[in-house]
This record gives C-alpha cells, structure tokens and sequence, in this order.
C-alpha cells in the first residue's frame, strides 16, 4: 500500500544513517547521490525461496513465507505481485497437488517430515525457468506426476528444469545433500547487458536483472573510460565477484579484471 517514491524514501534515508559517521570522518568532502529507482517496479524478482507448513497449528499445508516475527507459521502468498504470474501459478500449482498426496512437511521442532521448500529462479530477459522441490529423505514418493503437471502449466516462461534436492539437515536452510534433476538441465542463463550467464540453483545473482542493469552501470560510469591510455596498466579487482557480472562489464576497458568469489558454482557459471 505504500507508494514506490516513498518507499526510496525511506531506503535512501537507511543508507544515510548507516554512512554518515563513516562519511563524516573522511578528509575530503563526499557528495551521496540520490537513490536510483528499478525500472521495473512488480513481478522484478528473479529467484524465491517459498517454505512448506502451516499457518496455524495442525492446520492445513501452506506454502509460502514465513508469518512475521514467527519461526513456524507458514503463510501461503500466491497474491505476491513482487514476482510474475509464473511464480505463482508454480507455487498454487505445487501447494493443491501436495495437499491431495497427504505427505507431510518438514517440522522445524521434531525433525520429522518430508517437504521442506520450494525454490523457483526465473530470468527476467530469456524467460527461463528453474523449478526445485527440497525435501528430506525420510519418504521415497513417485514425483513424476508432480513434474507431468509443472510442464503442463500455461506459463508465459519456458522450464529449463525441474529438481529435487534432498536435504536431512535439521537447520531451516535451502542446501543439497544430493540433488537430482527430474527433467531437463540444472542451470538456466541470464542475460545482462550483452552478456550472458549461466546460473545454477545455488549461484548468487541480482534478485532484480533490470535494476542490476541500473546498478553495474552506475559503477561503470564511476570508474570512468579506462581505455583512454590508463587502461592499458588498469587491474580492476571484483571482490565478492558471484557469477563475475561487474568484472565482465569492466573487462573491456581495463588491461586485467580480477574476481574473487569462494562459491565455486557462480564461478563456474560465469561467461568466457
């Protein structure tokens, strides 16, 4: 219910507090730009992380987001206008079909159970799809049926793939202990800028492509054309590089482009 210009507002007004003391403290005077907005404003999310449960105790499976200031409690959100039409459409889909087969979802007090998460990536320039279903191992059901209805969805997108990622840990986290892929492939590629990328179920990517566009670009134009003669001695250093998406935009202008980044999926899934 809060309008977009309000809601830069209140975020470029976070962003203040927490630089003013560091900024106050510099020798010279720096000068805090104001915020930029996305150019897409609903349905902009390109990944969800939806978690099975209940909304009260004992009551029926929801899938959804967590309620607020609660661990348990479990909402179903497939009004969310923060993703496209797809994800939910995937996400109602998945929730009546599992309702029907009774089985039951992960509780976070007893570790007992079987569904966990539902995790759908979806790019906003190729339109591809990536589908997850997280569960334990503590029941074996045939999800064929399950996958058959995915790929009969009236989906604007296409799916890239369909995935069930089995997860025993009892912490309340979206991670593989064995993942197998039930149709089609385990990545899908983005496009940014020209360029494409390969990413995976667990790669870091912008959760906004359009305002990554926004955001990368901002940083090109900071640091300026490197191939006026200094770029030719130019190292630029990505630091927390992901899939490398600023180290690609860079790379052209500068005589090396270095990524440091620990996960080796977002490393693997970078462009050439």
């Amino acid at each position: 219910s809060m309008p977009y210009e309000e809601s830069l507002r209140i975020k470029e007004g976070q962003v203040r507090d927490l630089l003013g003391p560091v900024l106050a403290k510099q020798e010279r005077e720096c000068v805090f730009e104001p915020i930029k907005p996305s150019p897409v404003r609903f349905g902009y999310r390109n990944k969800m992380e939806f978690s099975f449960g209940d909304e009260v105790k004992d009551g029926p499976l929801a899938l959804g987001m967590h309620k607020k200031g609660s661990f348990y409690d479990v909402v179903t959100v497939d009004g969310c206008r923060i993703v496209d039409g797809d994800y939910r459409k995937i996400l109602s889909s998945t929730l009546r079909y599992f309702q029907k087969q009774n089985l039951p979802f992960f509780h976070r007090y007893t570790h007992q159970g079987y569904l966990r998460h539902l995790l759908v990536r979806k790019a906003s320039k190729t339109g591809e799809i990536l589908v997850a279903l997280v569960t334990t191992t503590q029941a074996e059901p045939d999800l064929t049926p399950w996958k058959e209805m995915l790929l009969a969805l009236p989906l604007e997108g296409r799916i890239a793939g369909i995935l069930q990622i089995c997860n025993d840990s009892v912490a309340d986290a979206v991670k593989s202990d064995e993942t197998r892929i039930l149709y089609g492939q385990d990545f899908f590629y983005e496009e940014l800028r020209g360029l494409k990328f390969r990413i995976s179920t667990f790669s870091f990517f912008q959760t906004n492509s359009w305002g990554a566009e926004v955001l990368y670009e901002t940083a090109r134009e900071y640091i300026g054309d490197l191939s006026n003669g200094r770029g030719a001695d130019s190292v630029v250093y990505d630091l927390y590089s992901g899939t490398r998406t600023i180290a690609q935009l860079m790379a052209p202008g500068a005589k090396k482009v270095i990524g440091v980044e620990i996960v080796v999926e977002a490393v693997e899934g970078a462009p050439e």
